[in-house]
């Protein structure tokens, strides 16, 4: 997921302070080793979030970063969505696939804020970053994430919903009846 253009020369200054870098460079002349896809989309997503402190105004250091610096990226990076997010006004708010095109804006889904936001984090204690100051774990951050996804399952009429978790047999508890009423165990 590109999130806006960037170029993936790394910041001439360190703005960030003495312990904390914005971004990680190889200092040897043989080639790096190829990273993982992961990997790859972590340190362009870190280096994209560098160029924002950079061109804030006015400009921010990563140590004086906050969750509601965080949250002004995550609006800032919605006018490059592509997922259509209905308004309450809608004829189709709440309609998951609407017959007809509508002015509704498009905003960066969920998911891909989620995800972005997890790189994020990864990538500050990655970069020297103590994670009780980690902005990207803020509390505003996950209040932010929430309701941008119970805004988006009611404009698109679709749930999310935690799958739960089986809970393990205790060992005093028989196992289910199989097919016709037989045990599991037997009728391995």
């Amino acid at each position: 997921m590109d999130l806006i253009p960037n170029p993936e020369s790394p910041n001439s200054d360190n703005a960030s302070g003495p312990h904390l870098s914005v971004i990680g460079t190889a200092s040897s002349s043989s080639t790096p080793p190829s990273l993982s896809r992961y990997e790859s989309q972590k340190r362009r997503d870190w280096n994209t979030f560098g160029q924002y402190l950079k061109n804030h105004r006015p400009p921010l250091s990563l140590t004086r970063c906050s969750g509601a610096h965080v949250l002004e990226f995550l609006r800032y990076l919605d006018q490059f969505g592509k997922t259509k997010v209905h308004t309450p006004v809608c004829p189709f708010f709440g309609h998951p696939a609407p017959p007809a095109p509508c002015p509704c804006p498009l905003r960066q889904a969920w998911g891909s804020l989620d995800a972005l936001v997890g790189r994020l984090r990864a990538a500050y204690e990655e970069n020297g970053g103590k994670p009780e100051n980690n902005p990207f774990g803020a509390r505003a951050v996950r209040l932010y994430l929430r309701e941008v996804r119970e805004h988006q399952a009611k404009a698109r009429g679709i749930s999310y919903e935690k799958k739960k978790r089986k809970k393990p047999p205790t060992r005093d508890q028989t196992p289910p009846p199989g097919p016709a009423g037989t045990t599991a165990a037997a009728t391995s």
